[in-house]
């Protein structure tokens, strides 16, 4: 599964994040450049690019061009086929209809994934808010799957905010690594996320926390794990 964490400080073009509401619907809105993830992200990040997809269902035309020399003209001019090979392309082969949506998972299974997302959403904001030592204000975890059904599911998380200005926060290592360890494991996967998403056709999830209700456990537990400040040298 291919899990993006998705911060100013995980892309190349940080300026691309800037916003003037929240949730941010990233997908198909911005174009932006994962730093980190390797090359498998990259290439899964672009091929969210439709005008890539369409070039993909189109080269069986292009390489047939090539071939028959002679035909390459008609063929440039045949934009009803093209326009058929680009919808099929796109409605069968990458998406699923309503119907077989609707078999991915039951109803009632659908709504357990989203109640675990939810509660591992706020556990995850509390400690977020316990490390910050923020008292007040919201976090929102916003959590955005791709739609495409056939390909390895893309998501980005992201933490934001509407407090003064609405934004995309920055995350340090350590509050990536809370997310990437405690929002989805073995037991609640993306891949379970994007099979609600799917039969609901639903693909940004949103969870706001309301900071004042971080506990003095879990700040806590937050001085506790923050890492000792170094000595200054004699």
């Amino acid at each position: 599964m291919s899990v993006f964490i998705l911060t100013p400080e995980t892309v190349w073009n940080p300026k691309a994040l800037e916003t003037g509401s929240v949730p941010r619907k990233v997908l198909h809105r911005i174009a932006f450049l994962p730093r980190g993830g390797g090359a498998a992200m990259v290439a899964r990040v672009i091929f969210e690019n439709e005008p890539l997809r369409y070039f993909i269902a189109l080269s069986p035309f292009v390489a047939a061009m090539f071939i028959w020399r002679d035909l390459a003209l008609p063929i440039s001019q045949a934009p009803v086929a093209m326009i058929i090979v680009i919808g099929f392309f796109e409605m069968k082969v990458l998406r699923l209809s309503p119907d077989k949506r609707a078999k991915l998972i039951s109803e009632d299974d659908a709504a357990r994934v989203l109640d675990t997302l939810n509660y591992r959403a706020r556990r995850v904001l509390t400690r977020i808010a316990a490390h910050r030592d923020q008292t007040r204000g919201d976090l929102m975890l916003v959590v955005e799957q791709s739609e495409l059904a056939h390909v390895t599911p893309l998501t980005l998380v992201s933490v934001q905010t509407s407090e003064g200005k609405p934004r995309i926060l920055s995350l340090d290592p350590a509050e990536r690594d809370l997310i990437a360890e405690h929002l989805f494991d073995a037991t609640f996967t993306a891949g379970d996320l994007h099979r609600a998403n799917l039969r609901d056709d639903t693909f940004l999830r949103a969870v706001t926390f309301d900071t004042r209700g971080v506990s003095g456990h879990a700040r806590l537990a937050a001085l506790l794990d923050a890492p000792a400040p170094e000595e200054a040298p004699a």
